[in-house]
């Protein structure tokens, strides 16, 4: 009897599904998307690499909405088309960049003021170029000229004879003098031929001419008499101690090309106008040329 009396055991199997459901494929349409729009972004920073601004400018007035007017071309309508000239929504737009590369239109007077223009700056940039190179030489000059006075102060043989040289500076370029002081002559009198003082003189010269690529110009100069009178040996005597000055140079270093000039005058241009009988008036005169500045081909005639 208590057997019966138990309540039947139900057992319940559920059985489950081996696979999902389907979709419906949706995530590949928004996959989709996302590829054409990340496409289309990179198309568009490409563009904006590789398009230069006036092409830029052309696209930005295309899609502007304030370019756009109605023409008579086109279906008419919403859907009217639009033109390149004046009346057509590209007036602003493509039509400009067309008038960029048009060419200018010259006048009949822009002839003449070109050339006008051109001579001005031509004459400008040959004149600074003449005070640069003025300049240049100016400065050029002083370092010769303080060289040699350093190198009279350092030689000892050459201190004492410090004041036998007179360096200064003339129209004509930097000149160098061997003067006779009282007792200190160059050469010796009525002779054409340097003493050793000139020689030790002129090679201490030679060495400033050497820095410099100037020509050179040498002059001989005597003076008057005592008793004012000039003899007509001067000339050639002049001349003579002139040219033995120009081969010590050379004998010294100075390039023979470089001499320009060697000449004698005698006592026509005393140093000391007041006082021609001065033994100052007798000396050797030896010039660095100044150099005339390289003119355009155009202006050289």
């Amino acid at each position: 009897m208590a057997l019966r009396s138990e309540a039947p055991i139900i057992i319940k199997k559920i059985k489950k599904g081996g696979a999902h459901g389907h979709h419906g494929g949706a995530w590949k349409v928004a996959y989709a998307d996302f590829v054409t729009a990340m496409m289309a972004f990179f198309l568009l920073m490409w563009l904006i690499n590789t398009t230069s601004p006036e092409q830029k400018r052309g696209i930005a007035d295309y899609f502007a909405p304030a370019s756009v007017s109605s023409t008579t071309s086109g279906s008419g309508g919403i859907l009217a088309g639009t033109a390149l000239g004046q009346d057509g929504a590209k007036a602003a737009g493509s039509m400009a960049i067309m008038e960029e590369m048009q060419p200018e239109v010259s006048t009949p007077n822009e002839g003449q003021n070109q050339d006008a223009n051109k001579s001005a700056l031509n004459e400008t940039s040959t004149e600074a170029l003449r005070e640069a190179l003025q300049k240049r030489e100016e400065a050029a000059f002083a370092s010769a000229a303080q060289s040699l006075r350093q190198a009279l102060q350092d030689m000892p043989e050459l201190a004492e004879m410090s004041k036998n040289i007179i360096v200064d500076q003339t129209p004509e370029g930097l000149r160098i003098q061997l003067v006779d002081q009282e007792g200190r002559s160059m050469f010796n009198e009525s002779s054409a031929q340097p003493n050793e003082r000139a020689r030790i003189l002129l090679r201490a010269v030679s060495k400033v001419i050497n820095q410099l690529p100037n020509r050179v110009s040498i002059s001989g100069h005597t003076s008057v008499n005592m008793n004012g009178a000039k003899a007509d040996n001067d000339w050639q005597l002049s001349a003579s101690r002139a040219d033995n000055a120009r081969k010590i140079l050379q004998s010294a270093g100075v390039d023979p090309d470089r001499i320009y000039q060697v000449s004698g005058k005698a006592n026509s241009e005393p140093l000391y106008p007041d006082d021609p009988t001065l033994p100052g008036n007798r000396r050797i005169a030896i010039v660095l040329l100044r150099e005339a500045p390289v003119l355009p081909p155009d202006r050289g005639l």
